[in-house]
């Protein structure tokens, strides 16, 4: 067998039913072996970077590595921003990259790069394949890597005379190397987690005002979403999540604070501030949540000192422990198994015993809803908040069959807030890295992976602009996606910051946007212009009813701000909301305060 013929076996070894990619000179090998393969079907990209957030997407959406295959030099150094992406939300992926021929390497031949000195900081793990005989081993690792512990993403490079050499003997069986073992599977290690479990317990059970801090890890632990619950029914305890949590704790239950962080709800800001015990469950504290570090969890650290509360980490890397907050008790390992050893020592507490910590909650939600924006402001003009809450209405007996994606800037944290997030999986967004351009493919991906679920982009005009191109693969593969572009004509986020920031100076973030109807019917999707808001409602029938891709732009208000929101510098309970009707006010307590943003 060559090494194109043993990669598309390995692939049909690992079960894999979609390969996202662009071809080039050093990996047609591999992609004449795979030509009109029956075992899984190839995506054509208008670009690598669109490849690797469909791979992201599907990866998100099925729960298994999204595959990347790409020629070398500007083929791979396109799927850096990808990997790097994947990197920062764990997102397991594999990127194969042709590579110039192992006796050109270090010659400056044409297309040739140091993938992997230009990927070490931004995968879990890269390799080069110098030979034919150790392909197969390579891909083993690959798929055990970007899926155990916290996922990632990992690159395989592929000199082209390794794909288009000879294997004479069989290709071997079964994997390259043992399952990465747990870090309770040693008995040392399985004494420390029973004392850290039994710890934890006597904590829950002595609480008086305890809060879940859910992430992405509850997400991508198998039964991690059902066992938050058990954990957060049988005790009693409220529930916030983060930007990636969100569809880890059903927002309908009462115990649900909704979303935390900078533009994260005020009660569960407070909720966080005065809590205390904090249970952190595959949560990493990044700056996002935290905010100021000395400012954050007074109330727990306190609770902590007196050895009556303080901040429990459910961690799957021990190296994430302690990495920003110092925590009173760390729990290594997966989560749905440490909930598992966790359940049976907590105690049952109902709502009410715990009725003046659940009061207070009700009372922040009282003075801080969600939907509290200024909706007479301007009332010819379509509010972006109102349209998502719309489209949440409209769609709430199928979210289970729902995907959003989003890319990122103010349409992201307006679909964070005013979406209700009911189940796991539902949202597929860039947190860590922030990566505009993101929705389009990725919902592409997520589309891929689950044919049958409604994929809806929500993205703003200057992200969308980003990956746009990839509408035509869209209708290329007849993938039923549907896009809402949220267009205010500006970078929505970073104008925000200006105006609080830097005294209305909008330094280049106003564009000309091309005629997206003309430009979507030129890539044959269907499009719709929605512009007032008694229309929308409609114009979100129109889009969800409509077969095969689609898209609807809607204008909406400008300059409308993203709120609540925390100021850099600021605590978790230091925030502004609606109710600060001065936009002097604002100004005062933020014009000391200035941060760096992309978005």
């Amino acid at each position: 067998m060559t090494g194109g013929q043993i990669f598309h076996e390995m692939m049909r070894r690992h079960g894999v039913k979609h390969i996202f990619g662009y071809p080039g000179g050093t990996i047609l090998p591999v992609f004449d072996a795979i030509y009109n393969s029956k075992y899984f079907d190839f995506i054509l990209p208008k670009h690598e970077q669109g490849a690797g957030h469909m791979a992201e997407g599907y990866a998100r959406a099925s729960g298994k590595p999204g595959i990347v295959l790409v020629t070398s030099g500007p083929g791979a150094t396109n799927v850096v921003t990808p990997m790097q992406d994947a990197l920062s939300d764990g997102t397991p992926m594999i990127v194969f990259s042709g590579q110039v021929a192992t006796a050109a390497i270090g010659s400056d031949a044409f297309q040739e790069a140091d993938i992997l000195g230009i990927s070490r900081g931004c995968t879990k793990w890269n390799v080069m394949v110098r030979n034919v005989a150790e392909l197969p081993q390579r891909i083993n690792e690959a798929f055990e890597i970007a899926t155990s512990g916290r996922p990632g993403p990992v690159l395989v490079d592929l000199p082209k005379d390794v794909t288009a050499g000879i294997l004479r003997k069989a290709t071997p069986t079964g994997p390259a190397i043992p399952r990465i073992a747990t870090y309770a599977n040693t008995d040392a290690n399985h004494k420390l987690l029973t004392k850290s479990i039994s710890h934890v317990a006597k904590l829950i059970n002595t609480a008086k005002k305890p809060v879940i801090y859910a992430g992405q890890g509850v997400i991508q632990s198998p039964n991690g979403p059902q066992l938050l619950k058990e954990l957060a029914d049988k005790a009693s305890i409220p529930v916030t999540t983060t930007l990636q949590g969100l569809g880890a704790f059903d927002e309908l239950d009462e115990k649900s604070l909704h979303m935390l962080g900078m533009h994260g709800s005020a009660y569960a800001n407070m909720s966080m501030q005065e809590a205390d015990l904090i249970i952190a469950l595959g949560a990493r504290f990044d700056d996002r949540v935290t905010l100021n570090v000395a400012k954050f969890a007074p109330a727990a650290r306190a609770a902590a000192a007196k050895g009556l509360g303080g901040i429990v980490q459910f961690e799957i890397l021990p190296k994430n422990i302690n990495k920003v907050i110092q925590s009173t008790e760390a729990v290594v390992g997966d989560i749905s198994e440490n909930l598992t050893h966790l359940l049976p020592h907590v105690n049952r507490t109902s709502v009410a015993e715990r009725q003046a910590w659940f009061k207070q909650i009700n009372e922040w939600k009282a003075k801080w809803p969600w939907n509290a924006y200024n909706r007479d402001e301007r009332p010819h003009l379509i509010k972006p908040q109102y349209l998502i809450e719309e489209l949440s209405n409209l769609i709430a007996d199928r979210k289970q069959e729902t995907i959003i994606t989003t890319g990122v800037g103010q349409h992201q944290m307006w679909t964070a807030q005013h979406f209700r997030w009911r189940h796991p999986r539902s949202l597929i967004t860039s947190g860590g890295l922030g990566t505009m351009g993101f929705g389009l493919p990725a919902a592409i991906g997520a589309k891929v992976a689950r044919p049958d679920a409604l994929v809806i982009d929500i993205d703003g005009d200057a992200s969308f602009s980003m990956t746009l191109t990839e509408l035509t693969t869209a209708s290329q593969f007849n993938i039923g996606v549907k896009v809402i572009v949220l267009n205010n004509e500006e970078q929505g986020m970073v104008t925000q910051w200006q105006n609080l920031f830097y005294e209305d100076r909008y330094s280049h973030t106003h564009q000309r946007n091309p005629d997206f109807m003309g430009l979507a019917g030129a890539m044959h999707i269907q499009h719709r212009r929605v512009s007032k808001p008694e229309e929308v409602v409609d114009s979100l029938k129109w889009l969800i009813h409509t077969e095969g891709p689609a898209l609807l732009e809607v204008m909406t208000d400008k300059k409308v701000p993203v709120l609540p929101m925390v100021p850099a510098g600021s605590g978790l309970h230091e925030f502004i909301t609606w109710d600060a009707h001065k936009d002097k006010e604002r100004r005062s307590l933020m014009q000391d305060r200035t941060c760096g943003l992309h978005g």
